[in-house]
C-alpha cells in the first residue's frame, strides 16, 4: 500500500471521528434543551394548577360570604367578575411568551385584588368570621396563595436555568436552528418594590 494511500485513510478516519464527535455532541446539546423546555413546561403546569385550585375555591368562598346579612353584593361580583376572567385566559405552555404571560398574571392579578378587597370588607362582619366554614376556606385560599408564591418562583427558576443554558454558545446555534426560544418570566406587580405606608 502507498504512503499516500494511508495518510488518505487516517485523514478520513479522523475526519469521520471528528464528525460524529461533532454530530453526538449536537444531539447531546438538543436532547438537553428538549429535557430543559419540557421542565419548564411543568413548572407552568404547576403554576395553572395552583392558580386553578384556588379558582375552584372562590365559588365556596363567596356562597359563604353571601349568607351574610346585608353583605356587600358589588364586592361579590368583582370578585366572580374576576374569576371569569381569569379562568378564561388558557395559555399553552409550547406558545408562552411575554405577552400571554402579561395577560394572564394581569387577569390573576384582578382576582388577587378582588379577593382582597373581599377580605377587607369581610371583617366587618364578626358573625361571619366567627363560622367555622369561614375560616376553613379561608385557610384554604391563604394556603393556595403560598403555593401560587412557590409555583411561580419555581418556573421562573426554571425558565432562568433554560434561558442562560440556549444564550450559551455553542447551545445558541442548536437553539437557533432547532426552535427552542426564550422562555418569559413572572414579575412583580407594579408597586411590590415599595413598603406599604402603615398609619397609626
Amino acid at each position: 500500500m502507498k504512503k499516500g494511500c494511508i495518510i488518505g485513510i487516517v485523514i478520513a478516519a479522523v475526519c469521520a471521528v471528528f464528525l460524529f464527535s461533532l454530530i453526538g455532541y449536537g444531539i447531546k446539546l438538543n436532547n438537553n434543551m428538549v429535557t430543559m423546555n419540557e421542565t419548564v413546561d411543568a413548572a407552568w403546569s404547576n403554576v395553572e394548577t395552583q392558580y386553578q385550585r384556588r379558582s375552584d375555591l372562590i365559588p365556596n368562598f363567596v356562597n359563604t360570604v353571601k349568607g351574610a346579612a346585608n353583605f356587600e353584593q358589588e364586592t361579590l361580583t368583582q370578585v366572580i367578575e374576576a374569576r371569569a376572567k381569569a379562568t378564561s385566559i388558557n395559555i399553552d405552555p409550547k406558545n408562552l411568551d411575554q405577552q400571554s404571560l402579561a395577560k394572564f398574571q394581569a387577569a390573576q392579578g384582578e382576582v388577587s385584588s378582588a379577593l382582597s378587597r373581599l377580605m377587607v370588607v369581610v371583617e366587618q362582619y364578626p358573625q361571619l368570621t366567627a363560622t367555622q366554614n369561614f375560616r376553613d376556606l379561608q385557610v384554604e385560599l391563604e394556603g393556595t396563595e403560598n403555593r401560587i408564591a412557590v409555583a411561580r418562583k419555581n418556573f421562573n427558576d426554571t425558565a432562568r436555568s433554560y434561558n442562560a443554558y440556549i444564550k450559551r454558545f455553542p447551545n445558541s446555534i442548536i437553539a437557533g436552528m432547532r426552535g427552542f426560544e426564550k422562555k418569559p418570566y413572572f414579575e412583580a406587580a407594579e408597586g411590590t418594590d415599595k413598603a406599604p405606608d402603615v398609619q397609626f
